[in-house]
């Protein structure tokens, strides 16, 4: 499956859903069954899974969104579904995001079992962290990081931002209304810094779960 943002496989699992239903969504029945109040975010989504290949393009204003022919049979549909409908013990496990490189999408969410202490409070999904850009916030290469889905964030927070819409790193996040910063935790890195059009916050950090070797 080609890589994609957290929030555009999450739609891509929702229309799946109504499709094994035999429903075609309009847009207002799709952001009704994500819990979104917003269109704009939505309709993003759904263009680029359009160019994408997974979703055949819109005829018509009033016409249900449509998957391709060969996505309604791929593997990810059988049983799989958006974050908030895991069981209360598990979250899916989307794929490992690393410094400057997209999210490495798996291509089929593994459940992983999350403490409730160790969650946020909203749709939450679970990513495992490549390299050292972190290593001084205590998380390392290997970590497995829980991430509240949300597309904003408070100064100080650590979180997944996707860069001009391709590039996705866990960092801390410093905003201001002229630029952002992006603060590595390891001095190895030095700050990036953007202007705010560059910058899609994805989620924020909320809990971090270890693995240790014998």
């Amino acid at each position: 499956m080609e890589a994609l943002t957290p929030h555009q496989r999450r739609v891509l699992e929702a229309l799946q859903r109504l499709a094994a239903e035999g429903h075609a969504p309009s847009l207002d029945e799709l952001a009704q069954a994500l819990g979104l109040r917003s269109r704009g975010s939505l309709h993003k989504h759904i263009r680029a899974l359009e160019a994408a290949g997974y979703v055949k393009p819109a005829q018509g204003r009033h016409r249900g969104i449509r998957l391709a022919d060969d996505v309604l049979d791929s593997p990810v549909a059988e049983g799989t579904t958006g974050p908030g409908s895991w069981g209360s013990k598990t979250l899916p496990l989307l794929g490992r995001i690393a410094a400057g490189q997209p999210i490495e999408a798996l291509a089929r969410p593994e459940p992983v079992e999350v403490p409730p202490a160790l969650r946020g409070h909203g749709e939450c999904y679970v990513l495992e962290v490549k390299g050292d850009s972190m290593q001084n916030a205590g998380i390392l290469d290997g970590d497995w990081v829980m991430i509240e889905s949300r597309s904003h964030a408070r100064n100080g927070e650590i979180v997944v931002a996707l860069i001009d819409g391709e590039e996705a790193t866990l960092k801390r996040i410093e905003q201001t209304p002229e630029q952002v910063l992006l603060h590595a935790a390891n001095p190895a890195y030095p700050p990036l810094t953007l202007v705010p059009e560059q910058l899609q916050i994805q989620g924020v950090l909320v809990g971090l779960m270890r693995r240790y070797s014998a």
